[in-house]
């Protein structure tokens, strides 16, 4: 048999071992470590506090949980996206603030609901728009253009409201989306679990999913396959625009009353999630399922903690513990784990 044939054959054979490889449990673990690593967390703090916490395991307590992560788990799944992408979004907090102010002032004012959520996800997918733009085709930095946008948009939402909270009236319908419920169900919950069932679904089933993995994780080779990249990282942003103009409607439907300090430190309860679920922060590796567990698992603690009657202050302190240790999980023994299952 000649070299060529023997290069031919195992040029043949590279694809059907590498599938192989890559459909067995341990290819699957390899993958995946980090969601189920963050789904035993979960199970462990739902045991830690239904014991040390009376009230934590009851129906009421779990359905509100589900009710106050909701906007933070919406954010999360579109976050995801762009932190695969290798980008990050830092503008989502200010969003919430400015979403629900003008949501507010505008039903406030005698508009429509109606009208007045089309205006507002609208002006959602115009920053994320414009974060999409700098980033995809003037080639500048998305921590620096979301930084900037952050801080524009938090002051607008300043400017308009001048400081002060504005009341939803009492017959708005919008109010519906945060305090509403089906068959005694948060329909925010179920917005965050449409949202993340949606998201699931266009991150592995379409070539859209790929794509985005593909930016974070060879962009040069995507972009040579004939990919409009810059569009796909376009699309990205646009759509983490919407959603958090979206998570701002239900918070200022919930608390009915939109406030410019809304969602102060949301973009940072939102990246924790992201990346405590197991999405890459270099980019090229992405969960939803994961990106929904860790938004649980920070619910979980907000709430526990507070039925422990720990001063809230301590919260932030803790997300900001769980993002550093899930950063260091993420690049460190991710990378050890899968060196040891090849």
């Amino acid at each position: 048999m000649s070299d060529e044939s023997i290069a031919s054959n195992s040029d043949a054979g590279a694809p059907i071992a590498k599938l192989q490889r890559d459909a067995g449990p341990k290819a699957w673990l390899q993958r995946n470590i980090l969601t189920v690593a963050v789904g035993g967390v979960l199970l462990i703090l739902f045991a830690f506090f239904s014991f040390t916490a009376d009230a934590f395991f009851t129906s009421a307590n779990i359905l509100n949980i589900l009710r106050q992560i909701a906007p933070t788990m919406i954010t999360a799944v579109a976050m995801t996206f762009v932190i695969t992408t290798s980008g990050i979004d830092l503008s989502v907090g200010s969003m919430v603030a400015l979403s629900g102010s003008l949501l507010a002032i505008w039903t406030n004012g005698g508009m429509e609901s109606t009208l007045a959520l089309a205006l507002v996800l609208l002006i959602g997918g115009l920053v994320g728009f414009v974060n999409g733009w700098f980033t995809s085709y003037r080639g500048l930095p998305p921590f620096i253009v979301t930084l900037a946008t952050l801080g524009v948009v938090r002051g607008v939402a300043l400017l308009i409201t001048q400081g002060y909270s504005t009341p939803i009236p009492t017959d708005a319908w919008v109010k519906v989306l945060g305090q509403g419920r089906v068959y005694g169900i948060p329909l925010p919950a179920i917005i965050a679990v449409v949202v993340a069932v949606v998201g699931w679904f266009a991150f592995t089933q379409t070539p859209y999913g790929r794509y985005v993995v593909g930016l974070g994780s060879n962009y040069e080779s995507l972009r040579r396959t004939g990919v409009n990249t810059k569009l796909v990282n376009l699309v990205v942003f646009l759509v983490s625009g919407v959603i958090a103009a979206l998570a701002g409607v239900i918070v200022a439907a919930r608390l009915a009353s939109g406030s410019s300090n809304a969602g102060q430190g949301f973009e940072l309860e939102v990246i924790t999630a992201v990346v405590l679920g197991g999405t890459s922060l270099l980019g090229g590796r992405g969960s939803v399922l994961g990106t929904v567990l860790g938004a649980l698992v920070l619910g979980v603690i907000a709430n526990g903690l507070v039925l422990l009657h720990v001063s809230p202050f301590y919260i932030q302190i803790v997300q900001g513990v769980i993002l550093l240790i899930a950063i260091f999980m993420n690049t460190r023994l991710f990378s050890r784990f899968g060196a040891a299952m090849r």
